[in-house]
């Protein structure tokens, strides 16, 4: 199905279900869903910041909170929100460390998009006196010349037009 701006949306299940309920199960790349880039041939940088992120200690089983931010040049594929906003609710009653959770949304990230350049920040909220921020990130299997595009493109955006930069 397209749209009249000829997004294609076909596929989309999360989006435009009301009241979706929040998932029950491990978080996992079966919660995201993706839709066609419409501009694969320009570099652009999307970023998701997700303020209300909550999981659990592994260890203690006392809550985290924080803010994780998804940034990424998309290749074919851009992730749709409401399925990333249902798979930070999945974390919810997940036991992790936070480097685990900041690494495992990068992955999932990656498998499912296959980006030319993906970083997830995790800023958390000081627990016990110490404040944690964890950064992953991975650049796509890009030829030369795109690589050094994609590199620019990066350095840019992290210098001077990061919206959440801590």
């Amino acid at each position: 199905m397209e749209t009249r701006s000829n997004d294609i949306t076909g596929g989309l299940s999360a989006l435009g279900h009301g009241g979706s309920p929040v998932p029950t199960g491990e978080p996992g790349i079966d919660i995201l869903e993706a839709f066609p880039n419409r501009f694969p041939s320009r570099d652009y940088v999307i970023s998701i910041a997700f303020p209300e992120f909550t999981s659990l200690c592994p260890v203690t089983g006392q809550p985290d909170f924080g803010t994780i931010v998804l940034e990424y040049i998309p290749s074919e594929l851009c992730v749709e929100s409401k399925s990333f906003k249902l798979y930070m609710f999945a974390f919810r009653n997940h036991h992790s460390f936070m480097e685990t959770i900041t690494n495992k949304v990068l992955e999932d990230i990656t498998t499912l998009l296959h980006p030319a350049w993906a970083r997830v920040k995790g800023l958390f909220v000081p627990r016990g006196g110490t404040r944690i921020h964890v950064f992953a990130e991975e650049y796509g299997k890009l030829d030369a010349a795109r690589l050094a595009s994609v590199r620019e493109v990066v350095r840019e955006w992290k210098m001077e037009a990061n919206p959440h930069r801590d």
